[in-house]
């Protein structure tokens, strides 16, 4: 096997050194096809071109032994590593050629997660390349299937560090364009815990900003109250005071009146300053702007379900005055988002609004929550 192995290694050799790209394109098919041939031998030669690949800066000469390559090694398990390299490699070729849709679907050939001979480091390294792709691509719910391929338990291990990091931003990614913000909170957190971030101040204080942001926004349930609260918990927030207020407003039983939160804290939010950068949650962007519209939403539903604890009976004038809203569609619109929230609905469900006496009827958070079984 082992001389084999070395006159398989030495053909290739020999075409390389020569610079007989026709020749050694030509032998690797011959000596992979031929019969009886020694799965090892193969595999040795293969390697030996691998490296051939790294060498070549030609690229058309490069672009047909990697062609070449993948070709004999395509179904054969004993090379199922070097034929996912070279796979990579092709991908990065395209991307850099602007062929981003084919790199990705070139990409998505691989079954890596599969490969019990491949690293589990090498194996996340290929899932998570994957997924940028997709994303690159706008392809998210592949993504999102890609994704569930990574144990996140992964990230304990030692030397983990930049691959959690770059899981969690392709997260984060994936879910902004869901608009899921406690999962976003959520990936924020677990970069925020990261040692290699809570070495720098700066870095840990900008994703603790976000964690409090998203979390904020997220809507209300149980999860995200619990979440709320162990948060709030987090001693560090005492950097980032204003940060911590924000928090805060949203577990205390008060209304709160949005355009004082603006005056207080707008331009913390979205223009930051010398001491304390602004996170890009509420940036100059579409996406900024439609979180800041929901922030708007969450405060006018924090203020629902406080109004929903003292009261039995309420105006539709004095429920615009208190939410800091117009009695007419504004109003409406604000409570039909509202009532998509899970508790929202609790409270409303039992409610009628009546466009004659423009009342309506709540029921307290006790009472709706005993009969949250039935709603």
């Amino acid at each position: 096997m082992v001389s084999t192995s070395r006159i398989l290694v030495a053909i290739v050799k020999m075409c390389y050194e020569a610079k007989d790209w026709d020749a050694l394109n030509e032998n690797i098919i011959l000596l992979s096809k031929r019969r009886s041939q020694l799965k090892q031998a193969v595999a040795k030669m293969v390697q030996q071109c691998c490296t051939y690949v790294e060498d070549i800066t030609d690229l058309p000469v490069k672009l047909r032994l990697i062609d070449t390559l993948r070709t004999v090694t395509e179904g054969k398990i004993y090379v199922e590593i070097e034929r996912a390299r070279l796979t990579k490699t092709l991908a990065t070729i395209k991307e850099q050629n602007g062929e981003v849709k084919e790199a990705a679907s070139i990409l998505q050939e691989l079954q890596v997660e599969t490969y019990g001979s491949m690293e589990k480091k090498e194996r996340v390294e290929f899932i998570l390349e994957q997924m940028r792709l997709c994303l690159a691509v706008k392809d998210y719910i592949r993504t999102q299937i890609i994704s569930k391929k990574i144990n996140t338990k992964f990230f304990q291990e030692e030397n983990t560090e930049k691959l959690k990091l770059k899981y969690y931003n392709l997260m984060i990614q994936l879910d902004q364009h869901e608009g899921s913000y406690l999962s976003i909170c959520k990936h924020y957190r677990a970069i925020y815990d990261t040692p290699c971030i809570q070495a720098e101040s700066e870095k840990w204080q900008q994703a603790l900003k976000s964690v409090v942001l998203y979390v904020i926004l997220s809507p209300y349930d149980n999860e995200q109250s619990d979440l709320v609260h162990r948060i709030s918990s987090d001693k560090k927030l005492e950097e980032i005071p204003k940060y911590k207020d924000l928090l805060k407003l949203f577990t205390t039983m008060e209304l709160m009146r949005w355009t004082a939160l603006v005056e207080e804290y707008g331009k913390e939010l979205r223009e930051g300053s010398l001491d304390s950068p602004a996170t890009d949650v509420f940036g100059c962007t579409e996406e900024g702007e439609k979180r800041w519209k929901d922030l708007k939403n969450r405060v006018v539903e924090h203020n629902i379900r406080i109004m929903a604890k003292y009261y039995t009976r309420i105006t539709m004038k004095r429920m615009a005055q208190l939410l800091d809203l117009s009695v007419d569609t504004e109003l409406l619109v604000t409570m039909h988002v509202s009532i998509r929230q899970k508790l929202i609905l609790k409270i409303c469900a039992r409610g009628h609004i009546s466009m004659l006496e423009l009342l309506i009827l709540y029921f307290t958070v006790k009472k709706l929550l005993s009969m949250s079984e039935e709603i």
